[in-house]
């Protein structure tokens, strides 16, 4: 099947699929025509790395996930790891957001938020710039 059937099928756009292939994800054999003919196993594969990409895995992640998966004797522990490290990078995440929305809420509750120009939001970040400023090196 062409790359728009397969992309219908399997739920990814064509332009994602055609990435997927330059990185090396899929190799769908080649018509005599030229043009990419992709099989069942293809399409199972593309929804493969839809899932994961939907779950946040990395390319590499799912590059490393997808080769455990042809490999029928894999260790079940080396998906884990995987699967693990990934959700140590979420909650580092969710940290980083939950401090992120702390910060955030104390400030829109010290703006006033009325005609007058002082504005903490701004003044936060013009300070967080400076700051930010100061502690590179100079070029």
């Amino acid at each position: 099947m062409n790359v728009g059937d397969a992309a219908e099928r399997s739920g990814l756009p064509a332009k994602t699929i055609r990435y997927y292939e330059e990185i090396g994800l899929i190799a769908p054999a080649r018509a005599a025509n030229g043009y990419r003919d992709y099989s069942s196993d293809d399409i199972h594969r593309l929804a493969f790395l839809r899932r994961a990409r939907n779950l946040g895995f990395s390319i590499d992640d799912c590059r490393q996930l997808m080769a455990l998966y042809r490999d029928r004797s894999r260790a079940s522990h080396d998906v884990r790891e995987i699967a693990a490290a990934h959700v140590g990078a979420i909650e580092e995440k969710l940290r980083e957001l939950q401090s992120m929305r702390t910060t955030l809420q104390k400030l829109i509750h010290a703006c006033h938020g009325d005609d007058r120009p002082d504005c903490p939001i701004l003044d936060d970040i013009a300070g967080a710039a400076l700051a930010g400023d100061r502690m590179q090196p100079a070029s």
